[in-house]
């Protein structure tokens, strides 16, 4: 197993990155990852505008993998996500969802314990995810930095990003060039306040190439779910993107009108927001496999 240590870390996803590592296709991939604050806020005492701001949102990375090309798909495995013993969630005046409401910069650390947050003393189950996951985009789309989702991924912040499921990047770059960070061990949807509960984790990744399919967005597969997630200016442009894909999946898979395909999307497709704190918004939209499988919805995927 290959290992990729914590300092190696990136802030921006650019279509020429240097990679740290190079693996084989189907190589397993174990990513020490930092908190989106690079572990600079310690207590409740902490002065989050004090921090050194050109160091937030790390990722880990970037790793190539050898026979990817662009046209291609990078599955990623999610296989483990283990969470350090405390994280740290934030809120700052000005950001967030209700950016003009907040009086004051707080930060909380959380122990995290026993599969528990403990927070105002409240025992809040863990649902550890990362927030920061993608490759390089393309030279046309140029650089984000890791705070940005977008077609690439980035910190598309999306809770269902979690062990045992699979995301599927569209490969832009020779080697895909891969990173990920800011694990949480909890986050609602939307992720209002601007942070999840930050943690350091170690992630353990199988990376493969899948060649030849290539995809609008990033693909997220459930046990139960195939998810396309893609980003906007707002939320308005983000559900316009994703459902796009998926209405068009819908209709070459089922060998349907367009518009059938839609009032099928309207019927028993789920958009469901990941963030409305980034610098662009991102939602999913979620199909069923009793619908389609995902591998059907794969093979009839088109940029």
């Amino acid at each position: 197993m290959h290992t990729v240590k914590h300092e190696n870390v990136i802030y921006k996803f650019e279509p020429e990155m240097e990679p740290v590592l190079e693996v084989e296709s189907g190589a397993i991939v174990h990513f020490e990852s930092n908190d989106c604050f690079f572990q600079q806020l310690k207590s409740n005492e902490d002065v989050i505008n004090e921090i050194d701001f050109d160091r937030v949102n790390p990722a880990t990375g970037p790793v190539s993998v050898k026979g990817a090309e662009p046209g291609d798909l990078l599955k990623v495995e999610i296989l483990a996500i283990d969470l350090a013993d405390e994280g740290v969630s934030v809120c700052m005046p000005g950001h967030g969802a209700l950016p003009d409401e907040v009086r004051e910069s707080t930060v909380r650390v959380i122990p995290v314990k026993d599969g528990y947050a403990d927070y105002l003393g409240l025992k809040l189950p863990l649902a550890p995810m990362i927030g920061v996951i993608g490759v390089a985009p393309s030279d046309e789309e140029g650089s984000f930095p890791t705070a940005t989702p977008w077609r690439h991924g980035g910190n598309m912040d999306t809770r269902d990003i979690r062990k045992g499921r699979t995301i599927y990047f569209p490969v832009a770059q020779a080697g895909a060039l891969f990173a990920l960070g800011d694990c949480h061990a909890l986050m609602g949807d939307g992720e209002v306040s601007v942070s999840g509960l930050e943690i350091p984790a170690d992630v353990l990744v199988r990376l493969s190439v899948l060649k030849g399919i290539s995809a609008p967005w990033p693909i997220l597969e459930t046990e139960s779910e195939t998810m396309v997630i893609a980003s906007g200016k707002d939320l308005e442009e983000a559900v316009r993107h994703a459902n796009s894909a998926v209405v068009g999946v819908l209709s070459r898979a089922l060998q349907v009108q367009w518009e059938e395909a839609y009032i099928l999307a309207s019927l028993a497709v789920d958009t469901r927001i990941s963030q409305v704190v980034d610098p662009t918004m991102t939602v999913r939209a979620a199909v069923s496999k009793e619908i389609i499988s995902t591998e059907v919805f794969l093979e009839n995927l088109k940029k």
